[in-house]
């Protein structure tokens, strides 16, 4: 299929497309990462009108209902919404342990909502590999609000927290801990936490966690420089509160919009994503280097059997005599 054709079917709408297109981009084929670079360089200028939400939270909070019901409240209000649920990764298989579109029936049903599972291939940061390229194919594709659900919180989950506009974190009340062993940077870069599951009988443990977690984040100094983190509760399950975020959302848009951070937000994202590529690039090269290549088995066998310190070892890798980097080491 030639190049164009991705390009047409993205903006015609075509879901068929978006989802071709998506996959043709994670693809790790030579040809196909030179085809999808020209796909992403020109649909570039269609996208960047979304708003983007990243959203993360503890082990058993609830995202995926809680993404489902949020998603089907947009999409009642108007809007079309896109899903990029990463799941970890098989490490047998390198595909999704868990399919977020079993996990989102209903929202799957719906004719504007798109939901794409991803593997994470074992990318850190939550997110995976071609993440960037995707929401750009969803925003020229007309989808307005772009969903990233991570994971699950971890030491490098504040990735996401540089794609997207807003990074919200879903927290449980009642389950021992209230930090939960959340990571104190994931809270510096949430624009906003929600206890979920405060439903039933356990709406006077969120009540409680709240103010926990309201204690927690005055002792931070917010991220941005115009916006003070709300706690909010809501309930997946009876939609209560799930209105109240999307507001709260539209809100930080409307303020970071009005004093011209979102625009350094994106720059900034523009550069994260230049540097991301950069250095997995130079990963690339390094290991189709034919020095690397020749020497790697021996230094790796060296360093097994107590021979060679690791740290020798990555110094002998990094400056090699004959490691240099040229067109031919790297196509594309």
């Amino acid at each position: 299929m030639e190049t164009q054709e991705y390009i047409d079917g993205v903006l015609a709408k075509n879901r068929r497309m978006v989802a071709k297109t998506i996959t043709l981009i994670e693809s790790s084929l030579l040809s196909h990462q030179e085809s999808a670079k020209d796909i992403v360089n020109a649909l570039l200028p269609h996208a960047g009108k979304a708003v983007r939400i990243g959203i993360t939270g503890v082990p058993g909070v609830g995202k995926s209902t809680y993404i489902e019901s949020f998603g089907l409240q947009l999409v009642k209000q108007g809007h079309r919404v896109a899903v990029l649920a990463v799941d970890p990764s098989s490490s047998k298989s390198g595909g999704s342990i868990m399919g977020d579109k079993t996990r989102m029936e209903r929202l799957s049903l719906e004719q504007n909502a798109f939901i794409r599972p991803s593997p994470s291939g074992g990318t850190l940061g939550g997110v995976a590999r071609r993440t960037r390229e995707t929401i750009v194919v969803c925003e020229a594709a007309g989808f307005d609000v772009i969903i990233v659900e991570t994971v699950g919180v971890g030491q490098s989950e504040t990735t996401v927290a540089s794609m997207v506009d807003f990074f919200l974190v879903l927290m449980l009340a009642g389950a021992g801990d209230e930090l939960q062993g959340i990571k104190k940077g994931v809270l510096e870069l949430a624009d906003a936490i929600a206890i979920n599951k405060a439903d039933g009988n356990n709406i006077a443990n969120a009540k409680k966690a709240k103010m926990e977690y309201e204690r927690a984040l005055s002792l931070l100094t917010p991220f941005s420089k115009t916006w003070s983190p709300p706690v909010l509760t809501c309930s997946a399950v009876t939609m209560n509160g799930i209105d109240e975020i999307w507001q709260t959302i539209l809100e930080h848009r409307k303020k970071i919009d009005a004093t011209g951070e979102l625009v350094e937000k994106r720059s900034q994202q523009s550069l994260d994503w230049m540097w991301a590529l950069v250095e997995e690039g130079l990963i690339d090269r390094f290991y189709k280097n034919p020095g690397v290549k020749k020497s790697l088995p021996k230094i790796v066998k060296s360093v097994e059997e107590g021979k060679t310190g690791p740290t020798i070892a990555a110094h002998k890798l990094l400056y090699l005599h004959d490691l240099c980097f040229s067109e031919s080491d790297y196509e594309g």
